[in-house]
């Protein structure tokens, strides 16, 4: 049965904590009240660079395990940069004065641009 992305997810992450906890323990090198200093100096403003170097190896490589999860259950993991292309149709007139929807789901009048619709011009006198 193919696992959905939220339970690879799910793995991903409790694998990532689990192994993070492993490094803070050997970071701190066994002596309990400095593993409880390293995790008390752990905050939402943390640099990554302000972690032990353990615990950046192991975020590291968390990270790609989590990527090559996803990738192995059949998942896409793609750059989110710019959002895919759609495909841009010009508006169909329907009837007098009605346009059918362009592929962005909002009706084009000729002559609208980005401010809206242009006034009628009145023939000069």
């Amino acid at each position: 049965m193919k696992k959905s992305a939220m339970e690879v997810m799910q793995e991903a992450v409790y694998a990532a904590v689990a192994d993070a906890i492993a490094a803070l323990r050997t970071a701190s090198g066994g002596v309990p009240n400095a593993l409880i200093r390293d995790i008390a100096a752990i905050h939402p403003n943390t640099a990554f660079a302000d972690l032990p170097s353990q615990l950046q190896s192991a975020i590291t490589a968390s990270v790609r395990d989590a990527f090559q999860r996803l990738l192995k259950a059949g998942y896409t993991v793609a750059p989110n940069d710019a959002p895919p292309p759609r495909p841009q149709q010009a508006p169909t007139v329907v009837g007098r004065g009605q346009y059918k929807p362009s592929a962005g789901g909002r009706p084009q009048r000729p002559g609208a641009g980005p401010g809206g619709p242009r006034k009628p011009q009145r023939p000069p006198r």
